[in-house]
């Protein structure tokens, strides 16, 4: 008996510790938090908790989805909540019911929050546990490392905060424009004669919780695209622990959870830190092997590179692109694909749960009509649709990508759980029908206004070196291709009734999960050297947007498979060929890793030493870049509501032309030429509409002059280095004056602002 208390006391003693550890942790990190990020600390850990009530608030409709989770998919929650809670706000605002405010996204929260509290009490009544309390030290480790990673990037982001350069513009505008906006889609920051007909529903989330956390987009703006790494780490880790999880139990071996928190970790960090093994070729092996010729070593290494390979080495008029999470994250656009990570990972980690709960459950069909509609009708099919719904909005890309992922993923489902072959295909078949209907349906305020900018589908022309794919793609596939020869080999031992049934039967859930990302992925980069989709960039840069937006969510799906697929070969399996090539893809992630290194240094800061946090300001460009102009803009920002028409001198895409609407949000006639010749695909009436805009800024053609004013609905006219740059001496100050009332002069720069209308 006393032994048993000595023992007992023993294990508490070291529980005691081990959430002391989680204490201290977390002590460390609100510390750093405050000396690291200063003043923005504040709105660092409003975000953190905004996540955590989004998560426990979803928690008793996440916790039936990932029953099979340990930890509930705890994680998953957030996302959850932050999905649906956000996309009604949209569907409500874009259908005409409500305005888009900071009190109706509240409310639009308070009327989820209080349904959910409907489905816990329903729950508890049932004795069902929400809350995973067996897990809760799994759980308190995540939030920790999650707080970590999110801390890491935003310290990081805050050394280059400018919203600048690349496509910042763009991402930053469109922001701003729907802040201004009480409908959506917002008025084109740079067609004021029309709506945003773009994928802006990024943005639209980071503006969701912009309003929600009583934030501002100046701030919120890298917030957003920290918070998406933050996450990009935890799902995949999330995900991959409990796969690799499964496969332990499923083997029978003991102590499986270190090694399922190790496999989460290698998954954590090839979505969100490792970039592709251009980096240790070019970077190492190829200098190392020219200084062992007697060479230099070549020059130095521009993480850029790694995403333009393809077109540029050798130089080609086949340019491509091939970027990558952590890529965007140090670059810093907050393009729609950038935000629907989180969602993308979602659907990911609810294809599993779906998975594991009905893989092995009893078939429903021999109960006739009622049996098949519970077949179909599963909430993680719904659930499917509702994530695709969303992707039309984000990235109509990851619609498709993931429209096929999740179908395969059903599929090989169905023909385990079903009887026969045919009964599987027609359950697939009526499921694929109900999540493509209800992902149609739910969109339709935003389809019904979009105009498509695909011109059709083209077979490519150009292709790849071998070793260029080699390159970029072998470690993932190869490793891939080793965890199927293993799983097959296995099975094709085991397998007696030599069906596909009964071959996929066999296999665990992880290891067929695995197998339909790798294979999904992998066809993912095949795709992009047999068929493109046409679009303006057709010339010279044909492959460039498929291939880009094909192989992001390639590389996404390969991180998660690599992280299981490393321990799966390490660990469970007997064979040393298996583990040498395990501790081989490992290397080689760990050097992929390092990217991460060399894309910081290169961005942020040389060393350390030269780490200088500048904070979240996103625009702290007007000040420095525009400061003849700054004090104008920011004049604009204070006193004008609404989404008035500004005049601004317009020019080409990735100029600092287009400052103004850019940082306020306010819509110009015309902005960036090529953005909205892609948006609209009518180069004609851009042409338009920047002679007239020539005219205003040149004439003296009263008369003509205010006709365009009207016409183009003009309430402000902007002089400033942009417009003196451009039209010169052609511009007369006094006679734009007479125009109307200066409401803003700056006698040191000249830069004044002139309303036209409503004073």
């Amino acid at each position: 008996m006393s032994e048993q208390v000595r023992v007992g006391g023993g294990k508490l003693n070291k529980d005691k510790l081990k959430w002391g550890i989680c204490l201290v942790a977390v002590i460390i990190l609100a510390f750093l938090s405050g000396v690291l990020l200063r003043g923005d600390a504040f709105v660092f850990w409003t975000w953190d908790l905004l996540a955590l009530l989004f998560g426990m608030a979803f928690m008793p409709v996440t916790a039936l989805l990932f029953s099979t989770f340990e930890d509930r998919g705890w994680f998953f929650s957030k996302i959850l909540g932050i999905a649906v809670c956000g996309f009604a706000e949209w569907f409500l605002v874009a259908s005409g019911i409500f305005v888009f405010s900071t009190a109706t996204c509240l409310l639009v929260c308070a009327a989820a929050a209080l349904v959910m509290f409907g489905v816990s009490y329903c729950q508890q009544k049932k004795k069902i546990n929400v809350i995973p309390w067996d897990n809760l030290r799994l759980i308190a480790s995540g939030e920790i490392i999650f707080a970590a990673v999110f801390l890491l990037w935003t310290f990081l982001a805050g050394m280059h905060p400018n919203a600048y350069g690349t496509e910042k513009f763009m991402d930053y505008g469109f922001m701003e424009a729907m802040m201004r906006s009480t409908s959506l889609p917002a008025v084109d920051m740079w067609y004021s004669g029309g709506k945003i007909n773009y994928y802006y529903g990024g943005q639209y989330f980071a503006v969701f919780l912009t309003k929600l956390s009583g934030s501002r987009v100046e701030v919120t703006y890298n917030l957003m695209r920290t918070f998406v790494a933050g996450f990009a780490f935890i799902l995949p880790c999330s995900l991959a622990f409990q796969m690799a999880r499964d496969e332990g139990k499923k083997k029978g071996v003991k102590n499986s959870g270190i090694a399922a928190r190790i496999a989460g970790i290698f998954a954590g960090t090839a979505v969100c830190f490792a970039g592709n093994m251009h980096y240790v070729v070019y970077r190492w092996a190829i200098p190392l092997i020219d200084r062992l010729k007697g060479g230099d070593g070549g020059g130095s290494y521009w993480f850029p590179n790694a995403t333009r390979y393809i077109g540029f080495n050798p130089d080609v008029r086949d340019k491509t692109i091939h970027e990558f999470p952590c890529y965007s994250f140090v670059l810093g656009d907050l393009h729609a694909h950038v935000v629907n990570i989180i969602f993308v990972l979602l659907l990911i980690g609810v294809l599993y749960a779906y998975s594991s709960a009905y893989r092995k459950g009893n078939s429903c069909i021999s109960e006739g009509r009622k049996g098949m509609l519970k077949e179909i009708c599963v909430p993680h099919v719904i659930l499917a649709g509702f994530l695709l719904a969303m992707y039309q909005m984000n990235n109509f890309w990851d619609y498709i990508i993931y429209f096929v992922v999740a179908g395969g993923t059903i599929l090989f489902t169905n023909i385990v759980r079903q009887k026969t072959m045919k009964e599987a295909l027609l359950v697939t078949a009526g499921q694929a029908v109900l999540y493509a209907a209800v992902s149609n349906i739910l969109i339709l305020p935003f389809t019904l206004t979009f105009k498509t900018m695909v011109s059709g589908v083209a077979l490519c022309k150009n292709h790849s070196l071998p070793h260029q794919l080699l390159v970029l793609w072998g470690l993932p596939v190869i490793t891939s291709a080793i965890l199927i020869t293993a799983v097959c080999l296995d099975r094709q031992r085991t397998d007696e009734k030599g069906t596909i049934r009964s071959f996929l039967g066999g296999m665990t859930v992880p290891d067929m999960y695995a197998i339909i990302l790798a294979l999904c992925a992998t066809g993912l980069v095949i795709i992009p050297e047999l068929v493109y989709v046409r679009d303006i960039y057709e010339e010279g840069n044909a492959r460039a947007n498929t291939m880009f937006k094909l192989t992001y969510q390639a590389f996404i799906m390969f991180g998660i498979v690599m992280g299981y697929a490393i321990i799966r070969l390490l660990v469970y399996t007997g064979k040393m060929i298996y583990k040498a090539a395990a501790v081989v893809s490992l290397l080689c992630l760990a050097g992929t890793t390092a990217y991460a290194g060399k894309a910081t240094q290169s961005w942020f800061a040389n060393s350390l030493s030269d780490a200088k946090y500048l904070g979240l300001y996103a625009l702290g460009h007007i000040d420095t870049d525009f400061s003849a102009d700054a004090g104008a803009i920011y004049w604009l920002k204070v006193n004008v509501k609404g989404s008035p028409a500004v005049l601004e001198a317009n020019g080409d895409s990735y100029s600092g032309y287009c400052r103004v609407s850019a940082a306020t949000g306010l819509p110009t006639p015309l902005g960036w030429y090529v953005h909205e010749w892609l948006w609209r695909s009518d180069p004609d009436d851009l042409n338009r509409i920047s002679s007239d805009i020539n005219t205003i800024f040149t004439s003296d053609d009263r008369q003509a002059v205010r006709g365009l004013l009207i016409d183009y609905n003009i309430s402000y006219i902007f002089v400033g280095e942009k417009e003196k740059e451009k039209f010169g001496e052609k511009m007369d100050p006094g006679f734009l004056k007479s125009l109307g009332k200066v409401v803003f002069e700056d006698n040191g720069s000249g830069t004044f602002i002139v309303q036209v209308q409503g004073y």
